[in-house]
């Protein structure tokens, strides 16, 4: 187990039992509801000091949007119940306000969305693309309310093609969303999966990496060069950065692994429930949904 360090990428024991929430129906033979009742029989041992259980004075962030899934992707590793999905939540945030210089607070407004990307294959399931998996699930704006109530123009929301594992059951691919803002603003990412892809199981081959680049305009008046180019710079995973007028975040989130050697015969026919876990969806809405339909 990794001890607690100075950064702050670490969680208390209730965002442990978090992430393993999503994975034991899923690792279960038994179709049981999603709820708290799932967590009864799993007993969850931390050593004290470590980057799961750390002490009361260290710093902790990303708990529920990062962190935690570290510990899905390993319950479901460890069961080989499913390939890795996206593995996090690519959290954007914008805004600009607060205080000046002078201590003196100024007017202004703050955004935060969640940006879905490519579920994991299963050994008798593709992937699915452009969802939020294992926690979340939150909706993201409307384009058309996004631009009327903020300074941006949004550029590009659509599928990353090519980026979920291949397979004999190919992974989930990510998304692309691309947002020029109109105004000098602060901008944040906190995001996963940009270093290490999520892998796959059983021969099938990892997802795409995901890239957060950030488009800055050339600025003659601060770069002192009129004949300069916008520039494209890789934030990494992490980031806080002012943009300014024009400049512009391209966030391509990561695609899930694949399940399988390439050319290997599918187990089952498509459209018929897996023997081991589900790829269908899941949890008390989908149960109360299904009921609804007669389903």
């Amino acid at each position: 187990m990794v001890d607690q360090d100075v950064s702050h990428f670490q969680i208390g024991v209730a965002w442990c039992g978090h992430g393993l929430t999503a994975p034991v129906p899923v690792c279960s033979f038994e179709q049981i509801p999603l709820n708290q009742g799932c967590l009864t029989p799993v007993e969850i041992k931390l050593p004290p000091g470590c980057c799961l259980n750390p002490s009361d004075t260290a710093a902790v962030v990303g708990g529920n949007v990062c962190t935690s899934q570290r510990v899905t992707d390993v319950v479901l590793r460890a069961f080989e119940a499913a390939a890795a999905s996206q593995g996090d939540c690519n959290n954007l945030t914008f805004g600009n306000g607060g205080r000046n210089e002078a201590g003196e607070a100024v007017e202004g407004f703050g955004y935060y969305e969640t940006i879905a990307g490519g579920s994991g294959a299963g050994p008798t399931w593709d992937g699915t693309s452009g969802v939020h998996t294992h926690m979340t699930n939150t909706r993201i704006t409307d384009p058309e309310i996004l631009e009327r109530r903020y300074p941006t123009i949004l550029h590009r929301f659509e599928i990353r093609k090519g980026s979920g594992g291949e397979g004999a059951y190919t992974g989930g691919c990510g998304v692309i969303r691309e947002i020029e803002f109109l105004e000098p603003i602060q901008c944040s990412i906190l995001s996963e999966r940009r270093v290490y892809a999520p892998y796959g199981l059983a021969g099938g081959a990892s997802g795409s990496r995901g890239r957060n680049l950030w488009i800055k305009q050339a600025r003659p008046e601060q770069d002192g060069d009129s004949g300069l180019k916008p520039r494209t710079i890789n934030l990494g995973g992490k980031a806080t950065v002012k943009m300014g007028r024009g400049d512009r975040i391209i966030i391509e989130t990561p695609g899930g692994g694949g399940w399988g050697k390439v050319g290997e015969g599918r187990k089952v026919e498509d459209g018929k429930k897996a023997a081991f876990g589900r790829g269908d969806a899941r949890g008390s809405e989908a149960e109360r949904r299904g009921a609804q339909e007669g389903v």
